[in-house]
């Protein structure tokens, strides 16, 4: 019984802290609301394809989406980085932005904080170097400037560490039920997950396919692949599994060969 209560406790400890950090920034968000200037958008229309191939009347409501990400999550510069640029901030809001600009209102409000190291740091949980990571916990969002940039760098190979992050945040939102929030239709995510297992076997068995070995580990690391190649190999994907493209399109409600043409 004891045991019980003292995890009904730290739960509702942990709740209480959540929604305090919610109500702080959505205090600071209505007060103090982050506008994107006309030289950001300059910068995005130069070095963020999906925004530069948007129609007007789509490069309008991203801005305005942009600008409610960035007003309602925390940048902060770690390992040694000295700041968060602006220019970084459009960059990762931008990719945040990008995955789910499909939603009206969703803005993963459960993960407030992103934290910025400047190369791949070092996780002294499992030793290992990290490229990026996602802390459900503590509402938070890790990326390696230099991995993310390395990502950005060719936007069609499907490898983009920004959007792998923000598609593992997305998924784990999903699984949230506290944040107000309502991500994947249920429908729409049977539709997809009815062509993941197959997919799978395919790489473990060592067969071809659009996606790379490391998308076999589990449905986690599957889903955040997939994600990058549908926003960077959109035609590729709809050519190799037609059927999980429809899917993922339903999913996250938007079509980038649609939107981009």
């Amino acid at each position: 019984m004891a045991t019980t209560l003292g995890g009904c406790h730290f739960c509702f400890l942990m709740f209480t802290t959540y929604l305090f950090i919610q109500f702080i920034n959505e205090a600071r968000w209505r007060l103090f609301p982050r506008k994107v200037t006309p030289e950001e958008i300059r910068f995005l229309d130069a070095h963020f394809p999906y925004f530069t191939r948007l129609k007007p009347i789509h490069k309008n409501e991203f801005i305005r989406k942009l600008e409610t990400i960035l007003s309602t999550k925390r940048f902060i510069p770690r390992g040694g980085l000295e700041e968060v640029t602006s220019e970084m901030e459009v960059m990762i809001g931008a990719t945040i932005t990008m995955v789910i600009f499909g939603w009206k209102r969703l803005r993963l409000a459960h993960f407030h904080t992103i934290l910025v190291y400047p190369n791949a740091y070092y996780s002294t949980v499992n030793k290992v170097y990290h490229r990026g990571e996602v802390n459900p916990k503590h509402g938070l969002i890790v990326v390696s400037w230099k991995c993310f940039v390395e990502g950005m760098a060719d936007p069609a190979d499907g490898v983009n560490v920004g959007i792998h992050e923000i598609a593992h945040a997305l998924k784990l939102a999903n699984l949230i039920e506290t944040d107000g929030e309502h991500e994947f239709n249920p429908k729409a995510w049977t539709e997809y997950t009815q062509w993941v297992p197959a997919e799978m076997d395919r790489l473990r068995k060592g067969l071809p396919s659009l996606f790379r070995e490391s998308a076999a580990l589990n449905e986690h690391e599957f889903f955040a692949v997939a994600l990058e190649s549908f926003f960077e190999r959109s035609q590729d994907l709809k050519n190799y599994h037609p059927n999980m493209y429809k899917a993922l399109v339903h999913l996250l409600r938007q079509d980038p060969l649609v939107l981009m043409k």
